[in-house]
């Protein structure tokens, strides 16, 4: 008998062992919230299965655990817990009763991030952000585009890049400084290379390729003056809206009877600003309302969503606080009178019509733009450092970022949503 209960004993602690998992809580006690999410690619990289917990403590992580994992936190100063397999019983009843969802998260996304050789790569809050988290990309730009290399890859980020061929509308201030002169210079030689006469019209055929890539599946991200010139490329596509000062020939008079709005990703009915020396895009940034706030009243917040019948928008958002400080860029926010009805609004700003985070699908892919430079550096101006990311290791902003880039890991199955339609996919545990 004596035999018998200690062998019962040592099956159920061995049950119990086996059927043990690893947290990873991604509310206010995680010490690095950033660094997280390289676990969970990690995770991924290894065939080791991973649940995001929308909505379950800020977005949490659960694995089965592997030595190597909880090893790798303890080493990159990511809190986890043990959890038995009662307390994922718990979990599990807790989230069935709640505004939760579990999600499986089945690979590594394959990801890229747009930006040139010549160009810093700390230079844009995204590669900053996924160079401390320990998450691994590769840089494209307008030849690897052009040449149809998007299709190896399942997520795609733009920055600050100008693809209305105006190079950042930095005429008017720097038009004779050396770094100017020299990004024109380049950009002038790739279009040559590439066979087009001018800038814009490579731009122009670099935004469609990246819309193709879209329509197609893929996960595109962008921030800052991306967002804006991407649609204004679009809905210009092929027309010059140009100044002089830029191509040598003025711009179509007719312009802007030929932009066509039913190419763009977000926004519609916009007016474009084409004076070489005014520092705006168009009348779809929101920069100017967001300034008369002032730095101390400038934040935005993120919206909850349904994490059973509306998860992509719960994915996106998921956070330990849904109150995120604002920060200037480029483009700055989004004046929600442009933006197309379809879309749907992640987080805005308070009392103002002006939209700061963005989602929606085109055709197999999806779309999303986060206003700003960097959630870290509130007037980010050429010349600036970028902030140092491990000083901010639990910033909400780059969360965001995060969330997006953790996004196309999940599995996959159609969706019908009272936002997207059935593009929306996802797949629940």
């Amino acid at each position: 008998m004596r035999i018998c209960v200690i062998t019962i004993t040592f099956l159920m602690l061995l049950f119990s062992a086996l059927n043990s998992q690893l947290l990873i809580p991604m509310d206010q006690v995680q010490t690095d919230h950033l660094k997280a999410y390289g676990i969970a690619f990690e995770a991924l990289k290894q065939d080791i299965e991973v649940r995001w917990l929308l909505n379950y403590r800020g977005g949490s992580f659960l694995m089965y655990e592997e030595t190597f994992i909880s090893n790798l936190c303890r080493v990159r100063g990511v809190y986890y817990e043990r959890v038995s397999g009662a307390n994922i019983q718990e979990i599990f009843s807790i989230i069935a009763e709640n505004n939760m969802e579990v999600i499986v998260l089945e690979k590594e996304p394959k990801i890229a991030v747009y930006i040139p050789d010549h160009i810093n790569p700390w230079s844009d809050a995204v590669s900053n952000v996924l160079r401390y988290a320990e998450i691994e990309f590769e840089r494209v730009w307008d030849e690897e585009v052009l040449r149809g290399d998007l299709a190896e890859y399942d997520w795609l980020h733009l920055h600050h890049e100008d693809f209305t061929g105006q190079y950042g509308k930095f005429y008017g201030s720097f038009r004779n400084a050396p770094w100017y002169i020299e990004e024109v210079r380049i950009s002038q030689e790739m279009a040559t290379k590439l066979g087009f006469r001018a800038v814009w019209q490579m731009k122009h055929e670099v935004a469609e390729r990246i819309r193709q890539f879209v329509v197609n599946g893929g996960f595109l991200f962008a921030m800052c003056g991306a967002p804006e010139t991407i649609d204004i490329a679009l809905a210009a596509y092929g027309v010059d809206i140009v100044e002089e000062a830029f191509d040598g020939t003025p711009k179509d008079p007719n312009y802007i009877t030929k932009l066509d709005f039913t190419r763009t990703f977000a926004f519609e009915n916009f007016s474009l600003i084409t004076s070489p020396f005014i520092y705006a895009f168009s009348n779809i940034d929101a920069s100017d309302y967001v300034q008369l706030r002032g730095r101390e009243a400038d934040f935005f917040q993120l919206f909850s969503f349904s994490a059973k019948f509306d998860p992509v928008p719960t994915m996106l958002v998921q956070n330990h606080t849904n109150v995120v400080d604002g920060f200037m860029g480029q483009s700055t926010a989004f004046t929600e009178e442009f933006i197309k009805r379809s879309v749907i609004i992640l987080g805005k700003t308070p009392n103002i019509d002006v939209a700061k985070y963005i989602h929606g699908n085109v055709g197999m892919g999806t779309f999303t733009f986060l206003g700003g430079h960097d959630p870290e550096d509130y007037t980010h101006r050429v010349g600036d450092p970028s902030p140092v990311i491990a000083l901010h290791k639990n910033s909400p902003g780059y969360r965001l970022i995060l969330n997006n880039v953790l996004f196309p890991a999940a599995e996959k199955r159609p969706l019908k949503t009272k936002f997207g339609g059935s593009d929306e996919l996802y797949t629940k545990f």
